[in-house]
């Protein structure tokens, strides 16, 4: 809290953010500053966040300190959102499919600020994005999939299907080679176990009925999420039970 306390200080002085921004952006490295872009989109305004998005593709690679004023302000337009401005919605989709997946991932941080406003709003429009691209669907996950999103039962039960209706378009698919699948995939191998913890009991009926699935890949997603601590958490003994089934 202290350092993003100094950060609020130091752009309140500031009358241009922007270099500020790309030397602390802790880009290229492994993890951008998400205290800094919490900041940067609870402080900026809609002026400041447009320009952070008019940076070329070609001048903000990923990885790159450029992309962390993408990343900025795509959880910006999550704030404006938030704070009722809907027609911000089909813009922070596009960038859901973005080639970049720091950008991606600032879309669910978009997201799940409009979820903290309205939950039940974002667990509406999230059905639309379950049917969507592959990169749609995994930012509707990962959007839902947030502790502190979840401390509603109805929410969590919402979420819960969601996911469901997410998994169901899994077996069989013909892109299931593809980049964008693998996303979704990887997304989906936490998003269940961030979802049944909040709902036990429906949640884990909801898994084991997953768990006879045919398909590699729903049997691959259920056994990362078993493999994640907060299913232990909740049920050790459960998860042991079906870790052991599952590997025969």
């Amino acid at each position: 809290m202290r350092k993003m306390g100094n950060y609020r200080a130091t752009l309140a002085r500031l009358p241009d953010w922007e270099p500020f921004l790309l030397a602390e952006s802790g880009l290229p490295g492994p993890r951008g500053n998400l205290e800094l872009a919490a900041v940067v989109a609870d402080m900026g305004t809609r002026e400041q966040f447009d320009r952070f998005l008019s940076v070329p593709h070609d001048q903000a690679p990923v990885n790159s300190p450029h992309e962390f004023l993408i990343f900025c302000g795509v959880v910006g337009l999550g704030r404006l959102l938030a704070e009722g401005d809907h027609s911000l919605l089909p813009r922070i989709r596009r960038y859901a499919s973005d080639f970049r997946w720091r950008t991606r991932e600032a879309v669910a941080m978009a997201l799940q600020r409009w979820g903290r406003a309205d939950m039940a709003a974002l667990l509406d429009e999230m059905q639309h994005w379950a049917v969507g691209n592959r990169l749609e669907q995994r930012a509707a996950a990962a959007a839902v999939a947030e502790p502190a999103l979840l401390r509603n039962p109805a929410h969590a039960t919402r979420a819960l299907s969601l996911l469901d209706t997410i998994t169901r378009a899994l077996p069989g698919a013909p892109d299931r080679r593809t980049e964008d699948f693998k996303t979704l995939r990887q997304g989906l191998g936490y998003c269940w176990s961030v979802v049944v913890a909040a709902v036990p009991e429906l949640g884990k009926a909801t898994m084991e009925r997953w768990f006879a699935a045919d398909s590699p890949d729903v049997r691959w997603v259920m056994k990362e999420n078993l493999k994640k601590k907060r299913l232990a958490q909740m049920d050790a003994d459960w998860v042991t039970y079906w870790r052991d089934r599952l590997k025969t």
